[in-house]
C-alpha cells in the first residue's frame, strides 16, 4: 500500500496532498511532493514541488516551492524556483522570488518580485528574519 524506503521513511514520489475546501490548517507544512489548498492554512508552507491554491483556497504564511499557482488568495512571501502564477480573480499579497511570473488579467499582485535565476532557500527570507521591520 505505501512506498517505503530504507530507514522506513515513507516515500511521496508524485503524491498530491489535498486540504479540502472545509479544512482549517494552523502551522508549518513540509510538503515534498505536491499540495492542492481548497481549505485554510495560516503558517508556512516549505520544501514543496507546486503549491495550487483553488479558488476557494486561502493561505496566511509564506510558501517556498519550485512552483505556485494561485486562483484564491494567498497573504505571505512566495519564493518559487521555478515559476508563480496568478489566476483571474485570485489575490497575491506579499513578496514574490521567482524567475518566471504570470499575472492573468483581474488577477491582484500588491507586492515587490524579483526576478532571476538564483537558487531558493527553504524558507523565505521574511520567515527566518524574526519578524522585524520590513514593508509589506
Amino acid at each position: 500500500m505505501f512506498d517505503m524506503k530504507k530507514g522506513g521513511k515513507f516515500d511521496s514520489g508524485e503524491s498530491m496532498s489535498l486540504i479540502g475546501d472545509e479544512a482549517y490548517v494552523h502551522g508549518q507544512i513540509s510538503a515534498k511532493g505536491s499540495l492542492r489548498v481548497e481549505g485554510t492554512v495560516e503558517g508556512d508552507i516549505a520544501d514543496a514541488m507546486s503549491v495550487e491554491i483553488g479558488r476557494k483556497g486561502r493561505i496566511k504564511g509564506n510558501v517556498a516551492a519550485e512552483s505556485v499557482s494561485v486562483a484564491g488568495e494567498l497573504v505571505g512571501d512566495v519564493v518559487a524556483s521555478r515559476h508563480v502564477e496568478i489566476l483571474a480573480q485570485a489575490r497575491l499579497i506579499g513578496n514574490v522570488r521567482t524567475p518566471s511570473l504570470r499575472i492573468e488579467d483581474g488577477g491582484i499582485f500588491e507586492g515587490a518580485c524579483a526576478m532571476g535565476a538564483a537558487s531558493t532557500p527553504a524558507v523565505p527570507a521574511a520567515a527566518s528574519s524574526g519578524g522585524g521591520g520590513g514593508a509589506s
